[in-house]
């Protein structure tokens, strides 16, 4: 029988990448480059950006000969080692699986974007009175940063193995 962490991770991602790529579809489909429309007014919109450079449009305005492989690449890696990782969980360890699942998901949907399109289709602007703007994302975005956060809450509330036996992590 396969074991449940398995089963999860690859429903967790291929959920998560369906979402992501048929949300990115609706915004290509319904907005051009740039449009924008207001949600929650002077709160949020949803706004077609392309983003070329890496999270949050980091290296986007300054493009490089070796910008794409980096692009490609540094995904690539990541994703090896958060799998690596992943594979060392114990059944248990059920947040874990759940947040490196997050990771997983959302790094393969923006990893298909690039592939496919060059840049990552961003969308969800949150602003303040559009003054001040967080970065555009989009759902894999979403995704990652809440897998990273359930990862965190993961290392208080999961036991860990220790030297001679498990050890519970609590906060102090």
């Amino acid at each position: 029988m396969i074991p449940r962490k398995y089963l999860i991770l690859l429903a967790m991602v291929g959920m998560l990448v369906a979402f992501d790529q048929l949300t990115k579809l609706a915004i290509i489909s319904n907005f051009y480059l740039g449009q924008s429309l207001p949600v929650l007014e002077g709160y949020f919109n949803i706004t077609r950006i392309h983003n070329t450079g890496m999270a949050f449009g980091i290296f986007a305005d300054h493009p490089s000969e070796n910008t794409e492989t980096v692009l490609l690449l540094l995904p690539l890696l990541t994703l090896a080692v958060i799998l690596f990782i992943f594979f060392k969980l114990r059944n248990e360890q059920r947040l874990s699986t759940y947040a490196l699942s997050m990771i997983v998901g959302g790094a393969l949907g923006n990893m298909a974007d690039r592939l496919r399109l060059g840049y990552v289709v961003d969308f969800l602007d949150f602003h303040w009175q559009l003054r001040m703007h967080f970065p555009a994302f989009n759902v894999a975005d979403a995704a990652i940063t809440l897998g990273v956060g359930l990862l965190m809450l993961s290392l208080f509330f999961e036991k860990i193995e220790g030297d001679s036996k498990d050890v519970e992590r609590a906060p102090s």
